[in-house]
């Protein structure tokens, strides 16, 4: 029996430090739900999490601490009250959303230091996570349970 070429390895994988610096330059553009649960419980001040989509649906379900700021309304006059010492976390829906990307992006060119959350509240809900409703941007309790998230 011959044995088949490996479809996986036709392009071969980098050497193991140059995976080592993608990887690393990728977790610095992204971060997930389950970290940011985490810091939003323990209360880490140096982050701001921004809910990219239009109002409505920021008062519908938001992620508990986020602050609404939909990314068609983000230019220089609008962002000229942030902090630039914080660093953004925008989200959207989930990946068919391309709402954080479109935030991130106009964070950034303004001079802001951002992260786009993978998944958006699709993914923020699978890891078991709440939501809460309204204006009031509200608080993730630090006394919630693990969320199911594998990866922890």
């Amino acid at each position: 029996m011959t044995q088949q070429a490996s479809v996986v390895l036709q392009i071969p994988a980098p050497l193991p430090a140059d995976s080592a610096a993608y990887m690393q330059a990728k977790l610095a553009f992204h971060t997930d739900a389950w970290d940011v649960a985490e810091d939003l419980k323990a209360g880490v001040s140096e982050i701001v999490v921004v809910d990219t989509r239009a109002n409505a649906h920021y008062l519908a379900g938001h992620i508990p601490g986020a602050i609404s700021f939909p990314h068609r309304t983000m230019d220089a006059e609008s962002t000229a009250g942030l902090d630039r010492d914080k660093t953004y976390i925008t989200y959207c829906d989930g990946i068919g959303c391309n709402g954080s990307t479109q935030g991130a992006y106009k964070l950034a060119r303004l001079g802001f230091k951002v992260k786009e959350m993978l998944g958006g509240v699709d993914f923020w809900l699978r890891d078991g996570h709440p939501l809460v409703s309204g204006a009031e941007a509200g608080q993730l309790s630090p006394d919630l349970p693990e969320s199911s998230c594998g990866c922890a």
